[in-house]
C-alpha cells in the first residue's frame, strides 16, 4: 500500500507543477506585446500541453485508487507574485519574460527528474507516462531556451 501512495503523491506533484506551468504560460502571454505574436501561440500551446498532462496525470491517479489534487503549489504561487514585482521594475520586454519561463521550465524539468527517481518505486506504466511527458517538456524547454538566446 506505500508504494502506491508513494505513487500518488509523485503524480499529484506533477500535476501541480503542470497547473503552476499553465498559470505561468498564461501570465506570460499577458505580459507579452503584440509584437511577440510567435511566443505568445508558443506559449498558449504549451499551456494546452501542460492542461494534457494534469488529464493523464489526474486519470494515472484515479486509475491506481487515489484522489488527484488539481490545484497549483504555493510556490508557484509566489513565482507569479515575483513576476508580477519583477515586472513592475523591469518592463515586459521579450527577454526577461522568457528568462522568467526558461526559469520554471527549469523547475518543472527537476520535478520530472525527481519523479523518475527510482526510490519513488513507480509502476512501468507510471514511468512510461511520466517519460513521455518528461521528453516533451525537455523539448519546450529547450525551445524556449533558444529562443531566450536569440532574444535581443
Amino acid at each position: 500500500m506505500e508504494i502506491i501512495e508513494k505513487s500518488i503523491e509523485v503524480l499529484n506533484d506533477l500535476v501541480e507543477i503542470n497547473n503552476d506551468r499553465i498559470a505561468r504560460f498564461a501570465h506570460a502571454v499577458k505580459d507579452l506585446g503584440d509584437n511577440d505574436l510567435d511566443i505568445k501561440a508558443l506559449f498558449q500551446s504549451l499551456r494546452e500541453e501542460s492542461r494534457y498532462n494534469v488529464h493523464e496525470l489526474g486519470l494515472a491517479v484515479i486509475k491506481i485508487g487515489g484522489e488527484a489534487e488539481m490545484d497549483g503549489s504555493g510556490s508557484g504561487t509566489l513565482h507569479r507574485m515575483w513576476l508580477d514585482v519583477k515586472a513592475t521594475f523591469s518592463g515586459h520586454d521579450r527577454k526577461s519574460v522568457l528568462e522568467e519561463c526558461e526559469r520554471g521550465e527549469d523547475a518543472i524539468k527537476k520535478a520530472y527528474e525527481n519523479a523518475l527517481s527510482p526510490d519513488n518505486e513507480l509502476s512501468p506504466e507510471l514511468e512510461q507516462l511520466i517519460a513521455n511527458q518528461q521528453t516533451v517538456i525537455i523539448a519546450a524547454h529547450n525551445q524556449i531556451k533558444a529562443l531566450r538566446d536569440s532574444a535581443a
